[in-house]
């Protein structure tokens, strides 16, 4: 496909609330289709709140994707409006937890991608992920997923792009960098925008607003486009805010080389870094 809008939710979830975000995140959702978006990309945890007390809670705010609550309502409004919606939330695996995030399909499949690289205390609670980096192919085009602090690791893109990804949706939770001056952008858009550039990717990453037990969130979130500057943002950092934007991700697959000559994912020389890190 050529053109589709595409969009990023920032909301202010409730902790422990699920029937409340279900609320939040749906009328969000139910705005931006009508405004035309195909694709909706919802926080980190944006179910159950982030500041988990205890595994218990963790536990006890977690679902089953496609069986819980929240899942089963973003699967629905999937399909109602004809969109594709990514959000994140707990996943309960029998006794194992994950944070994690589902991709809801219009035809009602979905995809769950569970979180690589866990940030300080969700170690506590939550197994690192297990299922890789999946690209999923869609009727608009080759999406993948990651969360938050797997945006840190070039790894976690690259393994994207190599996987077909033209499109990656970032479900975060992003909080204050230390050693940030007043006026500079946040550590997590440079990130995104420069994580764009060298895959020649388009970045969705929908963050959430507020102070949660203590813990404030930054907002801003961002799309950008796959030349590394956004489309839309960063958000406010401190207000619910929905972004939305014009993107081609054909566009994205046919300018990822650089000119006649380069090309950031075919230019790669495995065997010099191979041989860098046998000596």
């Amino acid at each position: 496909m050529s053109n589709i809008i595409i969009a990023a939710g920032q909301v202010e979830p409730v902790f422990g609330d699920v029937s409340a975000n279900i609320r939040i995140t749906s009328d969000l959702t139910e705005q931006a289709a009508a405004s035309g978006a195909r694709l909706v990309v919802l926080p980190e945890l944006v179910s159950s709140g982030y500041m988990m007390g205890s595994r218990e809670e963790a536990y006890d705010l977690a679902e089953v994707p496609g069986v819980g609550p929240a899942t089963s309502a973003w699967m629905e409004l999937a399909a109602r409006l004809n969109i594709i919606v990514v959000a994140g939330f707990p996943e309960r695996d029998g006794t194992a937890l994950y944070n994690a995030s589902i991709m809801c399909l219009p035809d009602g499949t979905h995809t769950v991608y569970r979180k690589v690289h866990l940030w300080d205390e969700e170690a506590l609670y939550f197994e690192p992920g297990n299922v890789g980096f999946p690209a999923v192919h869609t009727e608009i085009g080759r999406i993948g997923m990651m969360i938050c602090y797997d945006g840190w690791f070039g790894e976690s893109y690259r393994s994207l792009v190599l996987a077909g990804a033209d499109l990656v949706c970032v479900p975060t939770n992003w909080v204050p960098i230390p050693g940030q001056q007043e006026g500079q952008p946040a550590m997590a858009t440079i990130l995104s925008m420069a994580s764009a550039h060298s895959n020649g990717v388009v970045i969705a990453a929908a963050d959430r607003v507020g102070v949660e037990r203590g813990q404030p969130f930054i907002g801003q979130s961002l799309i950008v486009s796959h030349t590394g500057w956004p489309v839309a943002g960063p958000a406010s950092p401190t207000d619910p805010e929905l972004l939305m934007a014009s993107v081609d991700l054909s566009d994205a697959r046919r300018s990822r080389g650089w000119g006649q000559f380069n090309n950031p994912v075919k230019d790669r020389r495995m065997e010099a870094y191979l041989l860098t890190a046998s000596q």
